[in-house]
């Protein structure tokens, strides 16, 4: 079991609110993860749950009993950090061995654990070796493999694929997510990358400024945002938002329209402007185009798109996917 338990959790440090007033129900099994710009307390309310900060005010509970005083170790869970933090004088085992030797725990099951955790992360080849002599990513391996032997409650993931390169931290995000699935243990994950956080978790929590702005999954993220912030944070590229002069024609304050849900043309109806850059990625062609009055508006297509800088376009929202603001950036009901 890891059910985690979040009942208006605050933290300050002195004058200032880092977190302000967080309520959260992580379900036992659950992959949530925290996303947010720099800043916006998802590291600070991770490491409440770790235990690694004393809570201000509120409740965290585990499986419905309350931790919010209890130390770290005593929590069962276990954190991966953005540093690999691996002893380099030890090999791939003693690693993931040494929290187990520290507890005291016998030889054999040792030995046990740790070949499990090596087979599940394709480790077993370098147990002997020294960090030194591994890759980026096996090093992150085998920090989790330091975490997997515990057998926790759940998995507290501090960004940890941030140092790595792009390409690897495609494949070790999958290997995350698979991992996680495999052992179907609850995990929180941090990041400060949205396109992590819609390809891997069950459940989203966006912060900003320390308060939680939307809860739930990457699609209802997507499809259903809560309000202008998690509008413009969710979606690569941004949602392309519109202030009153136009948006006042479709009842609300702003309007925010999907780039792949805006249609390019030469000609009909639609906002008129001039393509400012055209991205050519193969797969698809991103066009930026200044419309008087607008601003400038990001469109995507499929595929290679025979619009170059300089032309006059016509962009045409879909206007079952136009999404409206009030005055306070909320929501307005479609």
């Amino acid at each position: 079991m890891g059910s985690i338990t979040l009942e208006n959790v605050r933290k300050s440090f002195g004058s200032a609110d880092i977190i302000q007033g967080a309520s959260l129900e992580i379900e036992d099994g659950s992959f949530v993860v925290f996303v947010g710009p720099s800043g916006c307390g998802k590291t600070t309310l991770l490491r409440l749950i770790a235990g690694l900060e004393d809570v201000t005010s509120g409740q965290i509970r585990i499986d419905g009993a309350d931790v919010t005083d209890v130390p770290p170790a005593k929590r069962g869970l276990s954190m991966v950090f953005q540093s690999y933090a691996l002893y380099p004088h030890m090999s791939v085992r003693g690693n993931i061995a040494f929290g187990l030797k520290m507890a005291g725990m016998p030889k054999g099951e040792i030995d046990r654990k740790v070949e499990g955790a090596a087979s599940i992360l394709n480790l077993t080849p370098y147990l002997e070796r020294k960090p030194r002599d591994l890759s980026g990513g096996q090093r992150q391996r085998v920090a989790i493999g330091r975490a997997i032997v515990r057998e926790p409650k759940a998995f507290l993931f501090d960004e940890p694929l941030s140092n790595l390169d792009a390409a690897l931290r495609v494949q070790m995000r999958q290997e995350v997510t698979r991992l996680q699935k495999q052992l179907a243990t609850t995990a929180v994950y941090v990041t400060h990358d949205q396109v992590e956080a819609m390809t891997m978790a069950d459940r989203i929590v966006v912060l900003n400024a320390g308060r939680i702005e939307q809860y739930g999954s990457p699609l209802e993220l997507y499809e259903h945002p809560a309000n202008l912030f998690v509008a413009g944070f969710i979606g690569s590229p941004k949602m392309n938002l519109i202030g009153r002069e136009v948006a006042g024609q479709f009842g609300a304050a702003t309007i925010g329209v999907r780039p792949e849900h805006i249609t390019v043309a030469r000609d009909g109806e639609g906002w008129e402007g001039t393509v400012g850059v055209a991205e050519h990625l193969g797969s698809d062609t991103f066009i930026y185009v200044d419309v008087p009055q607008v601003g400038t508006l990001t469109a995507r297509t499929v595929g290679e798109l025979g619009i170059r800088v300089g032309e006059r376009v016509r962009l045409r929202p879909d206007q079952r996917r136009i999404h409206r603001f009030d005055t306070e950036g909320r929501a307005l009901a479609a």
